[in-house]
């Protein structure tokens, strides 16, 4: 995920001056935060010697702490990913939703068919090729617990887990740095966002713990990306027939490659590179969607849409409160679908939310999240419809898709049914690989910057730390969780985001404290003062 360099405005460089010309992030070359870096690599150095050193031990404690989130604290993801959403659009409806994230006659910095653009390359991701077949397949052959089960089950259930709930979780984020940082004149921080909340409090301890906790939930996040990419790549090998079976070996050697990729592509400079490679990706994607609406099932697709909207907004009150209160069976369904979900948007939620925050400069709140909650939750209905009811079209003639091997083999299995399979199976492959390059490359960046005072532009040496870093972090889980590798992954995602939770639910304490004080809102509340008065 990169920022093109179109703008509306003039020809500045990244001054983020706030509204009173207070001075944003420090012009000053970076400086590293040793403390934040020196707790959050030894944490992470020390789980990777962990799982290398005594294998079973790491898998049989990590299990554990799973069971015990997701019986224990399974209520806290699926109440705060709700309350998220509610939080987000009552700013926008609110009379906060005519502030500016920025100076009150400032413009917006792109175009908005640039930035709406830009939304959909975010929205866009390696989890819509892993899970574009297998997610509604899934759901349609093994019903979630407590439901007949069906076409429209499946995809409501698909659509409930990638549309509002996600993109709520990223647009606490993103409007809390894009408002401190561009109103406010705060550093690109996490913890800046607390001042309101914690004083100069903020900038002591407490705060270099809560961006240790973003930083955390970022590497592991991202890792976990790294590692589907890996399985889904590995899965392409296998239906190519240029390898009998994908062993770790060669997982790990997907994933060392992939990550010298984002490390280079982070640490060049290059940008015109990587975002005419994530050009070439949108287009991929799309002739990809194209084609396989063109050859396949198109009338079911087409009729899919307004079923899958439909039923979504019939079930969202069921899914939004399903816990493992209901049963073994459904806690174990969770952890593998909903709150694996919610742990991961959320760990993907600091480096996301920057994103969207540095393209929405200029931007009003409710401009905001219309864009955010609107337009990625529109590529996702497309996306699942295309590739689900092509899948679901298949599995219905008696196809039988679900079975083509594991869940990472699904998409190949439905491009099997259609023509040009070897074509198809290599753009997937690509399509996957660059989604990932460009994605990890904003992730090692925001963690280099997260260690380094919230600076734009990270020194080298730090970025190739973290990035090697989150390369090894995926190659150990793949590596200890063998034939369960996707469990595994699963399983230290939901570990490392669930203290980012209660951060982000800070984050919402924290922003509206902020705006009831904005300048605009006081301005009003005298106005109003003075003609009761």
């Amino acid at each position: 995920m990169t920022v093109p360099v179109d703008r509306t405005g003039s020809d500045r460089g990244p001054d983020l001056a706030g509204s009173n010309g207070a001075p944003g992030v420090d012009p000053r070359p970076p400086r590293t935060d040793f403390v934040v870096f020196g707790v959050a690599a030894a944490l992470v150095v020390a789980i990777v010697v962990w799982g290398l050193a005594a294998r079973d031990n790491f898998t049989t404690v990590t299990g554990n702490v799973l069971n015990w989130i997701v019986v224990e604290l399974g209520w806290l993801f699926v109440l705060t990913a709700s309350g998220f959403v509610f939080f987000v659009l009552w700013l926008a409806l609110s009379r906060y939703g005519r502030i500016p994230l920025g100076k009150d006659d400032e413009r917006p910095e792109f175009r908005t068919i640039s930035w709406i653009a830009m939304m959909f390359s975010a929205g866009m991701g390696i989890g819509l090729m892993f899970f574009g077949v297998a997610e509604p397949l899934s759901h349609f052959v093994t019903p979630p617990p407590g439901t007949d089960g069906g076409t429209s089950v499946a995809m409501a259930t698909t659509m409930f887990h990638w549309s509002l709930h996600p993109w709520a979780i990223y647009a606490v984020v993103g409007l809390a740095i894009a408002y401190g940082t561009f109103r406010k004149g705060r550093k690109q921080l996490i913890s800046s966002a607390f001042i309101p909340l914690l004083g100069r409090r903020a900038e002591g301890p407490i705060g270099k713990f809560i961006d240790v906790l973003a930083l955390y939930a970022t590497l592991f996040g991202t890792a976990a990306s790294l590692g589907l990419g890996a399985l889904q790549v590995g899965s392409g090998f296998e239906v190519t027939g240029w390898l009998e079976t994908a062993g770790v070996l060669l997982l790990v050697t997907i994933v060392a490659v992939l990550t010298l990729a984002f490390v280079a592509s982070a640490v060049s400079g290059v940008a015109k590179g990587i975002q005419w490679l994530s050009n070439i990706n949108m287009v991929l994607a799309a002739a990809l969607a194209l084609f396989v609406f063109v050859l396949g099932p198109t009338v079911l697709i087409l009729n899919l849409i307004p079923t899958t909207l439909g039923a979504y907004a019939a079930e969202m009150a069921r899914m939004a409160s399903r816990t493992a209160a209901s049963g073994a069976e459904s806690g174990e369904w969770l952890s593998s679908w909903t709150i694996f979900y919610w742990a991961w948007w959320v760990s993907w939620a600091p480096f996301v939310g920057m994103f969207l925050a540095r393209i929405s400069r200029g931007r009003t709140i409710r401009e905001f999240v219309v864009g955010v909650m609107i337009v990625p939750s529109v590529v996702s209905l497309v996306w699942f419809a295309v590739f689900g009811g092509a899948a679901l079209g298949q599995q219905q003639d008696g196809l039988d898709v679900a079975e083509a091997g594991t869940v990472e083999a699904q998409l190949f299995g439905m491009l099997g049914n259609l023509p040009l399979v070897g074509i198809s199976t290599v753009v997937v492959m690509v399509l996957v690989s660059i989604f990932f390059v460009s994605g990890a490359d904003a992730a090692s960046m925001v963690m280099g910057s997260l260690t380094q005072r919230g600076t734009l532009q990270p020194k080298r040496w730090i970025v190739v730390f973290w990035g090697g870093l989150t390369g090894g972090v995926a190659a150990l889980l793949l590596w200890t969780g063998g034939s369960e590798a996707l469990n595994a992954l699963q399983t230290m995602t939901i570990i490392a985001a669930a203290p980012f939770v209660i951060v982000m639910i800070g984050l919402c304490v924290s922003l509206y404290r902020d705006l009831r004080h904005d300048p605009l809102i006081t301005a009003t509340r005298r106005r109003t003062l003075q003609q009761l008065g």
